[in-house]
């Protein structure tokens, strides 16, 4: 079973540019080369996309390979297929990493336990119910990436396929 996804390098340091590549390789299983232009919304950092296909745990491990490096800005998306559900993935400095399950129409799924434990911490006043709610749809790492995904419109999607 396979699915498809993208990978958005939304910004990174010149220098870190070949260590993405490095990393998606050694995910993908075979020699990566990313088109990167320039970031005009962080003056000084590169974008890139690749569009990828593999294994349904793909998106998580590209995650887990990019996640560690402070300076990185980015998403991996993963389409669901017959017995998976989709993800997002993303990932800023100031916030860290976000994980949605998106279910086939797209819209964020929020695991009921996640739920749970959000009107936990509101009804013990450790937070409001409604930037639970909010942080669980992953809205601060929205807002964080937008002016960064509109940087990036127009930009060149390459599709890259790993033999499973």
């Amino acid at each position: 079973m396979t699915t498809r996804g993208v990978l958005y390098v939304h910004s990174a340091p010149r220098a870190l540019c070949p260590h993405v590549e490095w990393a998606v390789a050694g995910v993908l299983g075979q020699r990566v080369s990313l088109d990167w232009i320039r970031q005009s919304a962080a003056p000084g950092t590169w974008r890139a996309e690749l569009s990828w296909q593999g294994a349904p745990d793909t998106a998580s491990r590209l995650a887990s390979a990019l996640r560690g490096w402070q300076l990185l800005r980015f998403e991996v998306t993963a389409e669901p297929t017959t017995g998976t559900e989709g993800e997002r993935f993303s990932s800023t400095p100031d916030l860290g990493i976000f994980h949605a399950v998106i279910g086939v129409h797209g819209d964020i799924m929020i695991p009921e336990d996640r739920l749970r434990a959000a009107l936990l911490r509101a009804r013990l006043g450790e937070g409001e119910l409604e930037s639970e709610i909010v942080r669980l749809l992953g809205k601060p790492w929205d807002d964080e990436l937008e002016p960064f995904r509109h940087a990036g419109e127009g930009a060149p999607v390459r599709w890259l396929h790993q033999v499973v």
